[in-house]
């Protein structure tokens, strides 16, 4: 397991799927915003929690269509279902690749992006840990969404509007955990349900992966 992870680590980062892209992106997004909305910064500070996700999610969009096309194209992926590890190990050991190498290090990027859009002091401890809860999530749904569209030419577009929809709940509570935290209100209520759905799609995701990659396998 240890080696394929490592694999997957290694192909992410020679791919260009790596941190840089998603960070890239993650820093355009957060540049461009005070260009549209105005750099009032009692503005900034208010939709800050809501850019830093909403930026965090559309970067690890990026690089979902690399998950498992790569292996797809050169033929591991047909010898990594029939060997002895179980397909839903497989799965989850390239949602963990592909959460290293881009939901991490937007995660560590979060607060120093923070600084361009003014967010309020408190929230730098909340939008950390919001995205430190709910990234997983992120990668875990693409890489379903990867297995649905796995050997389709150009799937990309069509990835991305499967997963949207499967990532708006934890946008929504995601952000309102890092928005309540920089104004100082209660948030359990939001980041329990935050907690939830990432343990959630963790434990059964990797099921439904594993089961559409067996059927795009025949």
């Amino acid at each position: 397991m240890s080696a394929l992870l490592l694999r997957d680590l290694r192909l992410a980062l020679r791919a260009g799927g790596g941190f840089g892209l998603g960070l890239a992106f993650f820093l355009i997004v957060t540049v461009m915003v005070p260009f549209s909305v105005g750099p009032t910064p009692e503005t900034l500070a208010v939709i800050a929690p809501g850019v830093l996700w909403l930026g965090a999610l559309l970067a690890c969009l990026l690089s979902l269509d690399r998950v498992l096309a790569l292996d797809w194209e050169d033929g591991s992926l047909d010898l990594l279902a029939t060997a002895p590890v179980p397909l839903e190990a497989v799965v989850s050991i390239k949602a963990l690749a592909h959460w290293l190498t881009t939901g991490l290090p937007l995660v560590l990027a979060a607060p120093l992006l923070g600084v361009l859009l003014n967010l309020p002091a408190p929230g730098y401890l909340w939008i950390t840990l919001s995205l430190l809860i709910g990234t997983p999530a992120l990668s875990v749904i693409g890489t379903f969404g990867a297995a649905l569209t796995v050997g389709l030419k150009r799937g990309g577009l069509l990835l991305s509007l499967l997963v949207m929809p499967l990532y708006v709940p934890v946008l929504i509570f995601g952000a309102e955990v890092a928005r309540r935290g920089a104004s100082h209100l209660p948030l359990e209520a939001p980041l329990l349900m935050l907690a939830g759905l990432t343990l959630g799609t963790i434990a059964l995701m990797p099921f439904a992966s594993a089961a559409v990659l067996r059927v795009n396998l025949r």
